[in-house]
């Protein structure tokens, strides 16, 4: 069965063709970089309307079977940024360590980081993490809290995710 990965960018601009998507095809460079098994990527690009959100965030789960789903964008303080509302409303359970690893690696680099309200939770039998929109930080993020999920997939009953341990190396507790 081939391992599916959901990348979802969040932005009103980008999704009406004002500007092109960075961060998706960011998220899918830095994967493709981390990961030594075999996956196929289900992209969307979308506005930021938190109904849309939750709808696709839903269907990369649900319908399409994602094991992983990483969004990008809608994820600071401005009114229009739902991300982390519309993640929530779908999870079954939220898992507040990646939010909070990926802030302190972030405030490393820029002190604005704390603005940044990305978080990550379990909805069925998928891990869905928010990222910044920025590409620089979504590599710096997605390194930062990759370690911890293939196992997080394991728990989940999810594929086995393998990593190229000179990029990332994926924790497993030893049995």
């Amino acid at each position: 069965m081939t391992i599916r990965i959901g990348i979802v960018t969040v932005s009103d601009r980008a999704s009406q063709g004002v500007y092109e998507d960075k961060g998706g095809p960011a998220i899918q460079e830095t994967l493709r970089e981390i990961l030594s098994c075999e996956w196929e990527p289900v992209a969307r690009l979308i506005p930021d309307e938190q109904p849309t959100i939750e709808n696709t965030l839903q269907n990369l789960c649900d319908q399409e079977n994602c094991c992983l789903v990483v969004t990008t964008g809608g994820t600071g303080p401005a009114r229009r940024d739902v991300t982390p509302e519309a993640t929530e409303a779908v999870c079954d359970k939220l898992l507040d360590g990646f939010g909070e690893q990926m802030r302190a690696v972030s405030l490393k680099i820029v002190p604005t980081a704390i603005l940044s309200r990305q978080i990550a939770g379990i909805r069925g039998k998928s891990l869905i993490v928010n990222l910044p929109g920025k590409p620089s930080a979504i590599r710096d993020c997605l390194l930062a809290v990759f370690p911890a999920i293939p196992y997080c997939i394991d728990l989940l009953d999810g594929p086995f995710l393998t990593t190229n341990e000179n990029v990332v190396k994926a924790f497993r507790p030893k049995k």
